[in-house]
């Protein structure tokens, strides 16, 4: 660990290249004091940023992290006409979102950004070169960097499927971090089965099904009852995010524009379902990089059956399946990225 002396004032910066800030200073003696952080791995950022908001945290949280290198965003669609985004256009829809955050981070560089499709194919289908796909191919083949590959998808698995199909090779070099699936029965004895499929899951079974069932790759999965565990009450984010400037206020606006919508309550609290894609990546440990303050367990891949269900697989892979995520961590280092460059 390193640091870096200034002997100006502390100032407000964002200063991001390649999906990376130095954010934060500590002001000591008349003089700044910022802890240094260079890229470690890379990340590719794929979400339905027009649906659940949770998704926009997670983009902002994960482009304020020095740790990271994003060389690629996908907007990825939702299930047709949910109430979140109704449109034909949910993947387009997603990259605006994208824009209008990076626009509220003043980014220096913005990382490239790209729409999936905007529906499911048909399970069928042929797999087509798309751009998305096209872009994932490009970057799992590079050979001109060291930094490992994660892929963080925080709702469907389409367009990783879609490049698995065309490009099996891309499995071997990269990991997939994915918020999906339900609940693993064997790890919550006692606790009633819950029979309603994940959503995630159900976006675009077939692309589950392909991940899972066939291909090599490497998973580390967030089931529902783990991803829920980033609760988070509206006290503590209006709070939070009060010293955010324009992303808090964006931020807070697109929460309301869900938690205000007629017919359902959703209380005082929300889940911010997609933020151990950062925990789990920007935020490992310091020596022997890992995901050292969340839990986990290592078992075989299960294949995906009918209605997302788990069909135990002796012989599949090995995966993480997480059973609890550091929230005290996830919440506290996004709120300080925040505050510090006050955007």
């Amino acid at each position: 660990m390193s640091f870096e002396t200034k002997t100006t004032a502390p100032s407000r910066r964002g200063l991001i290249a390649g999906g990376a800030a130095l954010l934060g200073a500590v002001a000591t003696g008349g003089q700044a004091l910022a802890l240094t952080a260079r890229p470690r791995l890379r990340v590719i950022l794929d979400n339905d940023f027009s649906g659940d908001p949770d998704g926009l945290f997670q983009l902002a949280h994960h482009l304020a992290s020095p740790s990271v290198e994003i060389p690629l965003v996908i907007g990825s669609h939702i299930h047709v006409n949910d109430f979140l985004d109704g449109s034909t256009t949910q993947a387009d829809n997603a990259v605006a979102q994208v824009k209008a955050i990076c626009t509220r981070m003043k980014l220096v560089r913005q990382p490239p950004v790209i729409a999936g499709r905007n529906a499911a194919p048909p399970a069928a289908a042929r797999p087509e070169a798309t751009p998305a796909a096209k872009a994932i191919i490009a970057e799992a083949l590079r050979d001109d960097t060291r930094l490992p590959l994660f892929y963080c998808a925080g709702a469907g698995l389409t367009d990783l499927a879609e490049a698995l199909r065309l490009e099996p090779r891309i499995a071997g070099r990269m990991k997939l971090v994915w918020i999906g699936g339900h609940e693993h029965d064997d790890l919550l004895p006692g606790v009633p089965r819950r029979k309603d499929a994940e959503y995630n899951a159900t976006i675009d079974l077939a692309a589950v099904q392909t991940v899972f069932n066939n291909s090599a790759i490497e998973i580390w999965q967030i089931p529902r009852n783990v991803y829920r565990q980033l609760m988070i009450s509206h006290a503590e984010l209006e709070a939070g995010l009060k010293p955010s400037g324009s992303l808090g206020t964006y931020l807070l606006e697109q929460l309301e524009r869900v938690v205000s919508t007629p017919k359902i309550s959703l209380g005082e609290t929300y889940i911010l379902g997609d933020s151990p894609l950062v925990t789990l990546t920007a935020l490992q440990s310091s020596f022997e990089p890992d995901s050292a303050s969340s839990a986990y367990v290592v078992r075989p891949t299960p294949r995906v059956v009918a209605r997302a269900q788990y069909e135990p697989d002796p012989n599949g892979r090995p995966m993480r399946v997480y059973t609890s995520i550091d929230t005290r961590l996830t919440f506290a280092d996004m709120f300080a990225k925040f505050a510090a460059a006050g955007w």
